[in-house]
């Protein structure tokens, strides 16, 4: 006869269900943290589903097997063992959906992400994913060595109320702890401001990255902004090439430059635009010797987006710097005045007024299929044959690529 648990899972009891089921879920990670063994040493209340008791008796005989490991209990699903340390961080919004975000920790999970956090994601204060105290300990708290720097930082959403958190965290003690353990800092929009500030004043490279809430807890998270995302967690030398700046900015020619043949090499820093204006004149935004700076934004009308770059220009921002890359600046609509007044011609105005080369169409920012990049690293940019551009980095932290099963990312867990 079928025990109960056979005969839940013989009966349409999906992936997902089976890694809460047998204690893989990110959020306690005890199968894989722990090993089987670990898992019958619990309440069996632990382990209800819809008022169903699995207790030792009721698991399939090869669940008792002591030669069955963790690792064969998730192959079952398709996932493998999370080995990478990962932290989360919450610096900005609140996430809105327990769901969405409980479904990105399993994906995370599933994909080789082991999550020391994942309560975090429960908080809130006011419009915020807790205080400002909570949200900076995520990150201070490893600054002050009361948590080990973990080998990835993972944001969880953008929104607002990084900028809030700056002066509260060490940043420089923060920067140099992460780079003697070769931490990965990722994420986007709001994190922006930590990402600048972890630049200035802790000399420390980041990832420009899709977030937990953001992508990963997506009914159907984007596969090649998923697997972009992992290539350039492992790839120490990574490359993107540019061939269609209209994907991101319509009307807008790949590069603006007289001198689009000349290879360039610097530091690559910046972000979303809204938040690298908000910083000018602070401590906290990057002065980069030789630079190339990258922005990206959305939501924003033309003029909008014109002011913040002349607010840069005018605070003497791009003074030293070697180029412009344009990320998407997606949603600007028209301008109610004259639509001829378009994105195009605000970046047009910006290279009359800088005389600095340039470059669009580079895929990341608010949209669906993204490819992740460092910051803070070193950017070379360089003609392609197709009459775009290629950037290659160098000098950036990176994690082993077999740690990762990189279609857990979308997995229908």
């Amino acid at each position: 006869m079928q025990s109960k648990t056979e005969a839940t899972i013989s009966t349409g009891l999906n992936r997902r269900q089976f890694l809460h089921r047998i204690g893989v879920s990110a959020s306690t990670a005890a199968l894989a943290a722990q090993g089987i063994s670990q898992v019958f040493a619990a309440s069996p209340s632990d382990y209800s589903d819809n008022n169903l008791q699995v207790t030792k008796d009721d698991l399939p005989t090869a669940l008792l097997d002591e030669q069955f490991s963790a690792q064969t209990a998730l192959a079952q699903t398709g996932c493998i063992t999370p080995t990478i340390e990962t932290r989360i961080f919450a610096s900005s919004n609140v996430g809105g959906s327990g769901e969405r975000n409980q479904l990105a920790l399993d994906r995370l999970a599933c994909a080789g992400f082991k999550i020391d956090n994942p309560l975090i994601t429960n908080r809130q204060y006011l419009r915020f994913a807790g205080t400002d105290s909570q949200r900076a300990s995520d990150l201070q708290n490893i600054a002050t060595g009361a948590i080990a720097a973990p080998k990835v930082l993972l944001g969880v959403r953008g929104g607002y109320g990084a900028m809030r958190l700056l002066p509260m965290v060490d940043w420089p003690t923060l920067g140099r702890i992460m780079k003697e353990r070769g931490t990965i800092l990722a994420g986007f929009s709001d994190v922006t401001a930590i990402q600048c500030a972890l630049l200035a004043k802790g000399d420390m490279s980041s990832l420009a990255a899709p977030m937990l809430y953001s992508e990963f807890g997506k009914i159907k998270p984007d596969q090649v902004t998923c697997q972009q995302f992992a290539e350039a967690l492992s790839n120490p030398n990574l490359t993107i090439n540019i061939q269609d700046a209209s994907l991101t900015s319509p009307n807008l020619p790949n590069i603006l430059s007289n001198t689009e043949s000349k290879t360039l090499t610097g530091t690559i820093w910046g972000g979303n635009l809204s938040v690298v204006s908000a910083l000018a004149g602070s401590e906290y935004l990057p002065r980069i010797d030789g630079g190339i700076v990258f922005l990206e934004d959305v939501g924003e009308q033309a003029y909008r987006i014109e002011r913040m770059l002349y607010d840069l220009y005018l605070a003497g921002v791009f003074k030293g710097q070697q180029a412009i890359v344009f990320g998407a600046l997606s949603g600007a609509g028209e301008d109610s005045y004259d639509k001829r007044y378009d994105v195009a011609t605000v970046i047009r105005q910006l290279h009359e007024l800088t005389g600095l080369p340039i470059y669009s169409g580079m895929r990341f920012g608010h949209i669906g299929e993204k490819h992740s990049f460092p910051l803070g690293a070193t950017c070379q940019i360089r003609p392609n044959t197709s009459g775009g551009y290629q950037l290659a980095f160098t000098d950036y932290p990176t994690i082993k690529a077999d740690a990762m099963h990189v279609e857990g990312l979308w997995q229908n867990l």
